[in-house]
This record gives structure tokens, sequence and C-alpha cells, in this order.
């Protein structure tokens, strides 16, 4: 049997209705409903130092969204833990070539945020994504989008540096902010 593709306005169409629970955890990618992991504890402790960082290091000219939606088009939109944008851009008007950095933290997720998510975020014109490992600390840093996707892709250690090729002087060193592997992960 075919799928059925969803919209933009039926998904916000069947949430006003109450079909979809306005705090269900999902995406939309090409129109399929795709169900979000539940965040871990580990997760909710990485993504809460660093949004704290983030508000005090990032320029009153950039708004930071923490699990803000980017809708992409209208079959499609994700949920980044962190999108850095212009101010001003309002959330709703950005699109993916607007976003100047996406973060992750993925613990359960890691597999689908470091593949289908990042190749999303590609298609979409972002210029940046980290994927932070919640577990490890590992960073892996994608950059320079180009025909293929991320041409430059690294993996940043918990007590190395990172620095947004758009806006450098969003800098962070996850060791610096306190924060250290998970001796079980």
């Amino acid at each position: 049997m075919p799928r059925r593709v969803w919209t933009r306005a039926e998904i916000e169409a069947m949430v006003a209705a109450g079909i979809i629970d306005e705090d269900e955890r999902f995406e939309l990618i090409g129109g399929e409903v795709v169900p979000m992991s539940p965040k871990g504890a580990r997760h909710e402790l990485v993504k809460v130092d660093l949004n704290r960082h983030l508000q005090k290091i990032v320029a009153d000219d950039l708004s930071v969204g923490q699990e803000t939606t980017l809708w992409l088009d209208e079959t499609s939109f994700v949920e980044p833990d962190f999108c850095i944008w212009p101010r001003s851009i309002a959330p709703v008007e950005q699109g993916g070539h607007d976003v100047l950095l996406a973060i992750e933290i993925a613990d359960t997720s890691l597999a689908y945020d470091l593949g289908r998510k990042v190749g999303i975020y590609a298609a979409y014109g972002v210029a940046e994504v980290w994927v932070v490992n919640a577990l490890t600390l590992v960073t892996r840093v994608h950059r320079a989008l180009g025909a293929e996707g991320y041409r430059d892709i690294f993996e940043v250690a918990p007590d190395g540096d990172l620095a947004s090729v758009r806006r450098p002087e969003i800098r962070l060193n996850l060791a610096g902010l306190g924060l250290a592997p998970d001796p079980e992960g």
C-alpha cells in the first residue's frame, strides 16, 4: 500500500484538534512521522550545561533555540537540541540555510543523529552540525557543505576545543564546562 505523506499544515491541524498531543516528540521527514527517542538523564545533564554556556557566549545578534522546531519545507521539520541563527530572522521563518550551527546531543539516538539526521541537515543547507555523544562527550563535527553532504567531518575529544566556522566566538570545551564522560558509557 502506498504511504501517506503528511504536510506541515496537516500536522498543525492534528495538534490543534488534539489528535496529536502538543508534547508528543516526533519529527516530520519527507512527510513521514518519525518518533523521537526518549531523552535520558545523561542527555538532559549535558543539555542543561551546554545551554547555560551558549546563553552566556552567543552575541546579541544571534538567537539560540533550544529544542525549537526547524521547518525545512512543507513536509519536513526537525527539532535540534540547539539551533543558532541570526536574530533578524523569526524562528518560524528560518530555513536550513539560515542556521549557522545545529547541535544534537545524543545517547539512544546516536546512530540516527549521525546518519539520517545529519543527511537531512546537509540536504537543507545547514552550514554546520555538532553531534555530542552524551555518554563519551566526543563530538562529531560536520562542516564544509558540498553537493554530496559535509566534506569536513572529524571528532573532537571532551577536552578538545570546538569553534564554529561561521561564528568563531561560539566556542566550546565540554571538559571545561565541568562535564566528564559517563564512566558506564
